[in-house]
This record gives C-alpha cells, structure tokens and sequence, in this order.
C-alpha cells in the first residue's frame, strides 16, 4: 500500500491475466471505494440480482458465485487494463461489507467516460451515493484528467436524475444506445 495524498491511495490489485496492477482506493468521511476482489461475488450476485438493478439497469445473467466472479473479472478488472478506470467497491467505513458500486465506465457509443454507481436498497436515500460519486469525479478531474463526463440514466429513474442534478450534470436530452434502448444521457465537463 501507498502513503494516502488527496483522498486517495494506490493499491495492488490482481487483474484477469494475473498481473498485479496499482489501482486508486479512494476515501471519504464515511466511504471506501476500492477495486473488486474475487471475494466480493456474494455481493455481486445479490447487488445484479436487486430489483432496482434489474429495472434501472439490466439483467447482466449473473446467477451463481460463478457468474459473480465471472462478472468482476470480465466487467469490472478488464476496464481497468483496458482504460485505467473503471467501478470501484463501495463500502462503509464502519463495515467490512460492500454497500454498493461506483465509478467510471467507458461506453463505445460515448465520446467520454460515464459516471456509473448503484447501492443496495437498504444504503440509499442516506446520500453514501452522492458521496462515493464526489470522491469518483474528483479522482476522475484531478488523478486522471478527464475534463468531460457522461451519465446515462434510464426514463423514470427520478433518484439517479436529481444525484446528477446535484452533482452539476446537465440533461442533454434522450439517446439511443446500441441495445435499442432509450435513455436520457447527461453531461459535466469540469
């Protein structure tokens, strides 16, 4: 592990080939968000299984701790090789156990990353989004650079709308993603 400056420390983390890589845990007053481990699969499962996941972003076929695991190398560790980014853990400070995902997703059909976060129902409403979402745009700004952000948020999803709202997105309006849906895509540039 690495001295903490800014909010944020740098730790060894094992990628799908093997290969140790040094991926940002980034802090907060009451949050962790570090990168997935293996042993986070219980956690995937039920998080990709919850209604609210389901409905606001989809069924991502995740069934048994074997998919789980599969997920987390394939959706979470490959996009950090591939971009340097990519969702972190969060978790409570007080708690070993993780709450919820967010960070940095980079979509084909998007000229930038896009903020991505999701928690278990029982963590929402608390604003643990809100700041899990500040802690990853700050790293986002200054660790890493990127000027401009995008979210994507499903047609109805009032609670993510009013989180980007909060955090100085600006509503471009709708957008059709490659599946065929159509959601509405917000905008920040920093």
């Amino acid at each position: 592990m690495l001295p903490r400056r800014a909010g944020a420390t740098l730790s060894a983390c094992l990628i799908t080939d093997g290969r140790l890589a040094l991926l940002p845990i980034l802090t907060t007053a009451r949050l962790e968000l570090r990168p997935a481990t293996l042993e986070d699969a219980a956690f995937f499962l039920r998080l990709l299984n919850e209604p609210s996941w389901l409905e606001n972003i989809g069924d991502r076929g995740v069934r048994t701790l074997a998919d789980a695991e599969g997920y987390i190398r394939n959706n979470i560790w490959v996009p950090y090789q591939a971009h340097g980014f990519g969702l972190h853990t969060v978790l409570l400070k007080s708690s070993p156990l993780p709450i919820g995902l967010c960070g940095l997703l980079k979509r084909d059909f998007l000229a930038a990353p896009d903020l991505g976060f999701a928690l278990l129902p029982e963590f929402c409403g608390l604003g643990l989004a809100t700041e899990a979402a500040r802690a990853v745009l700050s790293h986002a700004q200054a660790g890493l650079g990127i000027g401009r952000l995008y979210a994507i948020v499903k047609p109805g999803n009032q609670r993510s709308v009013r989180l980007l709202e909060q955090l100085g997105f600006r509503h471009e309006g709708p957008c059709q993603i490659p599946q065929g849906d159509e959601v509405e895509l917000f905008q920040l540039n920093a």
